[in-house]
């Protein structure tokens, strides 16, 4: 008899149950303790909170471990529509790890998720992330697939509230779950391209 296999699914409901009994204080590393070195800002530092963090953490990668030895996907599909037009775009789970053969998955939706981009975009403001998402630049939308280029691999999302849409392009390369915020730099990291109605700012950062 073969024992289950935890499917993706499976392994994001088994991380948000993790998270909530971490962050009530009922799962704790002990062993982790904040200790900078520095005494007047250690004293600031809560050892509970580095504890229930620091379990979670450890949880989480040994939930990655269990991807890799079973192959288990960290890809979601998720249905976006903008303006009439509709696309399903694959995402990993941003508590999950990329196999090779889901990098291969986002490199093969690349040129899709462009061309689905450049149809519900044309009018739109667009702006580069720059300085880590602290601040943006303005593009012409000629200047996007020049980026595009340089990248591997392609996802996005959008934010609609009202009357105001944004919605983001990240243009990845490298690794997914080191892409983002620069950790993985320059190895792995990602460009985010940000649509907005004409005379709006980018909200997301």
């Amino acid at each position: 008899m073969t024992s289950k296999v935890y499917t993706t699914q499976d392994l994001i409901n088994i991380l948000a149950q993790e998270r909530s009994a971490c962050l009530k204080g009922e799962r704790l590393k002990l062993a982790a303790t904040p200790c900078t070195g520095n005494p007047a800002l250690d004293k600031f530092l809560k050892p509970d909170g580095l504890q229930k963090f620091a379990a979670y953490q450890d949880f989480k990668a040994a939930v990655h471990r269990y991807q890799l030895e079973h192959q288990v996907s960290g890809i979601v599909w998720r249905q976006i529509s903008v303006k009439g037009h509709t696309l399903l775009v694959p995402q990993v789970d941003d508590q999950l790890i990329a196999l090779p053969k889901d990098i291969k998955i986002l490199k093969e939706a690349k040129a899709e998720i462009l061309a689905f981009w450049e149809k519900v975009t044309v009018g739109m403001d667009l702006y580069l992330s720059v300085n880590n998402g602290k601040d943006y630049r303005l593009l012409e939308p000629t200047d996007v697939p020049a980026i595009a280029s340089r990248t591997e691999w392609a996802t996005l999302w959008k934010w609609e509230k009202s009357h105001f849409l944004e919605i983001v392009l990240q243009l990845g390369w490298g690794k997914v779950e080191e892409a983002a915020y620069r950790r993985g730099w320059p190895n792995h990291g990602s460009e985010y391209v940000h649509a907005v109605n004409p005379g709006k700012r980018p909200i997301c950062s």
